[in-house]
């Protein structure tokens, strides 16, 4: 193989409309939208696995009897074309995009099953058709032809990584082992500066803004910084959720905790208790909780 050293006349053609080899046992309707199977060849469009929108035939073929590629059928790859919609639609889905239902009825997302893109809603005429750009699809379904992945080779589950500082365990090699090892965690709560308990040896819910986690987590570690501490022979007790979190006593004016398993329910509020035996008012205090994602392992 070797570079140009003069002028090639290079064949061109502009791609608006192609020839395309018919799948055998396939009828194609002039008009119909049209689709790549997982060979190559040309089928009528339909909401089925498998499929790859191709454009819209312009011929008229029946290969029913015949075998892949003895027919093949001219396909239109761009413009805007008026199809007929399965369910109702309005001004308000310009902009949004269109899916098969067959190879003539196409349907907005959410009521078809497999997402066989077919182009973008580019005008409005009544509730049941609009003018489709198709192009938008043609331009997805090359790249999606061109990647097509049967085995799954390219999966998340498939692909390794270069694990160059031993973060993760051996058996944790790929990307979706590793972006679930990461997604549960640790994460990091800190509820900085609540004061003003009263210290008389009972609980008493501190005023937080409300705090909850979308995902259900476990507790692990609490470490607490006091402004004041109890003072002799007098304690500081803090609950979670009314679980014991940690306790400070005496002059210190830190403690911790790392052997929990607080487990929190999902949009569940965090809510602190203090119990402080002695009188008077409570001192500033620092709360920071480490917790994990409760994937119930």
């Amino acid at each position: 193989m070797t570079a140009l050293t003069a002028d090639k006349k290079m064949q061109y053609t502009e791609g608006v409309e192609v020839p395309v080899p018919v799948d055998g046992g396939s009828t194609i309707f002039a008009g119909a939208n049209v689709c790549y199977n997982a060979a190559g060849f040309l089928v009528p469009g339909e909401d089925a696995t498998g499929l790859v929108y191709a454009g819209v035939s312009r011929s008229s073929i029946n290969n029913s009897l015949g075998q892949d590629g003895d027919e093949s059928a001219v396909v239109r790859r761009r413009g805007l074309f008026l199809m007929e919609f399965a369910t109702e639609i309005s001004q308000a889905n310009v902009g949004d995009n269109v899916f098969l239902v067959d190879d003539q009825l196409v349907d907005l997302a959410g009521n078809v099953t497999y997402d066989i893109f077919c182009g973008i809603i580019a005008q409005f005429v009544d509730t049941t058709h609009a003018f489709v750009d198709i192009l938008p699809a043609i331009l997805q379904a090359d790249v999606a032809s061109h990647i097509a992945d049967p085995s799954g080779a390219h999966a998340a589950s498939a692909i390794s990584t270069a694990d160059a500082g031993d973060h993760f365990a051996a058996a944790e090699a790929t990307v979706e082992q590793q972006l679930q090892k990461l997604g549960k965690g640790p994460f990091f709560l800190t509820l900085p500066r609540f004061t003003g308990w009263t210290k008389d040896g009972t609980d008493k819910t501190i005023a937080l803004p409300a705090i909850e986690s979308p995902n259900p987590v476990i507790v692990k570690r609490a470490y607490a910084n006091l402004g004041t501490a109890p003072g002799s022979e007098k304690t500081l007790a803090l609950k979670l959720n009314d679980a014991a979190l940690l306790s400070i006593a005496g002059t210190d004016t830190q403690g911790e905790a790392e052997s929990l398993s607080i487990a929190i329910a999902k949009d569940t509020d965090f809510v602190i208790k203090a119990n402080e035996t002695a009188s008077g008012a409570g001192a500033n205090c620092d709360i920071t909780l480490v917790m994990y994602i409760d994937d119930g392992e």
